[in-house]
């Protein structure tokens, strides 16, 4: 890999920002009790009147421990969308740079990119759902600041070669973006264990797929101190609010309760997948290492809305590159997986 340099992808505006300062910057508590009267909060205790840790300090603590990283690696945000959009904000120069995405793929990086003037330079992954690696460093220029790839993806299901991914990581001297919102349903490492070898690298995580609080908003990314920083300097004071925090340490303490919720969801997609192969108007099952199920059916349009009359939502893909009469079965509760292969079963 060629001499990385951080300072050079930052925007000039942002190397030069001095970030807010807010009250609980200024002072940080150390537990004793203290009069308050600096961040003119109403007074009367209800359990929120306070503003939140800016920080997140309690369960930066807990999640550096679990993934061996240390605080100084870990940005939280107002789910994985925030995180995705402050990378955005620090790197990117608006009608100037662009980034690289890979279609099929979270159709977010390419909002994103148009809400921030940025443009996408899309590389369709392979017919087999892997990155085109020479195609992308191919696409490459000097504007490029971003490479976006999401592992497990979505919507496919599949996890990408650890090679190819290591050859971009290696080639491409912007940040590439690993977005691992459904790492915990597969059997692949994460490429957490990677960062130290590689500065070039950051990875976003999240609470709402594995650990079931997608209704709390919490979204996680893991980079290198100096990255971190910098995504620190833009983000707004307190983004993740107290509720969330609270909620999501709990959750985060009862790891054991996640492995075993994630273990019941690995041997209903068993069983899924074992039903969906079974059916007629099922052409093709794509591998998944994530908690649902790709399909190629024979008419994606009719299934849906056969489904739709029998109250069973699924997603059709068919609008997304190389996913033509395609539907995504998200993998729920024994009761409901019970219910939809019946229902499959009738069509």
């Amino acid at each position: 890999m060629k001499v990385f340099e951080l300072n050079k992808l930052v925007r000039e505006s942002v190397r030069k920002l001095q970030p807010y300062s807010s009250a609980r910057d200024e002072y940080v508590s150390d537990g004793s009790e203290m009069i308050f009267l600096d961040a003119n909060e109403n007074p009367f205790d209800n359990g929120v009147n306070r503003y939140p840790d800016p920080y997140q300090r309690s369960l930066k603590s807990l999640l550096a421990e679990q993934k061996g990283v240390s605080e100084s690696q870990i940005l939280l945000g107002n789910g994985s969308d925030e995180v995705l959009d402050l990378i955005y904000r620090a790197f990117c120069e608006p009608n100037q740079d662009n980034i690289i995405t890979l279609p099929p793929t979270y159709g977010m990086y390419k909002v994103l990119a148009g809400i921030n003037s940025v443009e996408n330079k899309e590389v369709l992954l392979t017919t087999d759902f892997q990155p085109n690696v020479d195609e992308i460093l191919a696409t490459v220029d000097t504007n490029t600041k971003l490479l976006f790839i999401c592992s497990p993806n979505n919507p496919t299901g599949n996890s990408f070669k650890k090679e190819g991914i290591e050859e971009l990581l290696k080639s491409f001297n912007g940040l590439m973006v690993i977005d691992e919102a459904y790492i915990d349903f597969s059997k692949d490492e994460s490429w957490l264990s990677q960062l130290k070898q590689y500065p070039n690298l950051i990875v976003t995580q999240t609470l709402s797929k594995a650990y079931g609080l997608a209704g709390i908003r919490l979204g996680i990314c893991y980079a290198s101190e100096e990255i971190i920083a910098v995504l620190n300097k833009i983000k707004p004071p307190y983004n993740v609010n107290q509720l969330t925090q609270q909620r999501a340490l709990q959750r985060v303490l009862n790891q054991d309760l996640v492995n075993q919720e994630v273990k019941q969801i690995l041997q209903e997609r068993a069983e899924l997948i074992k039903a969906l192969n079974s059916l007629k108007f099922v052409e093709q099952l794509y591998p998944s290492d994530a908690n649902f199920v790709l399909a190629k059916v024979d008419n994606a349009d009719k299934r849906y809305q056969q489904l739709l009359k029998k109250q069973v939502v699924v997603r059709n893909r068919s609008t997304q590159p190389l996913c033509e009469n395609t539907l995504r079965f998200t993998v729920g509760t024994p009761e409901e997986n019970k219910k939809l292969i019946a229902i499959l079963k009738e069509l």
